[in-house]
């Protein structure tokens, strides 16, 4: 499944500020059962909008590392909230339909 989240940085800090705590942050949870990878992509023509994109095996891999509140996460987690605004887009399963183009 894929967790969903956008981040807005606020003025006078950078996306590169939020990712190396995004790095460090996502290291950590990484190791939890189930986690299969973090992606952070900047919008374009927008760079104080990222878009984070977490993949686990299952939906309850994910609940589970939520659960064990990691006080190390929580703690990066809290310190880049003050320099960005964080939206949870959403919880999805994996494609149902995929569409790629035809190669000759």
């Amino acid at each position: 499944m894929k967790y969903l989240f956008e981040v807005r940085i606020k003025p006078g800090h950078t996306a590169e500020q939020y990712a190396k705590a995004w790095v460090r942050a996502s290291e950590i949870i990484q190791r939890a059962p189930g986690a299969r990878g973090t992606r952070l992509h900047r919008a374009i023509g927008r760079p104080d909008t990222l878009l984070a994109i977490a993949s686990w095996d299952t939906k309850a891999d994910r609940d589970a590392m939520e659960r064990a509140h990691d006080p190390t996460v929580q703690a990066i987690i809290a310190e880049a909230a003050q320099h960005c605004d964080i939206r949870v887009i959403g919880e999805f399963e994996e494609a149902e339909w995929i569409v790629l183009p035809e190669r000759d």
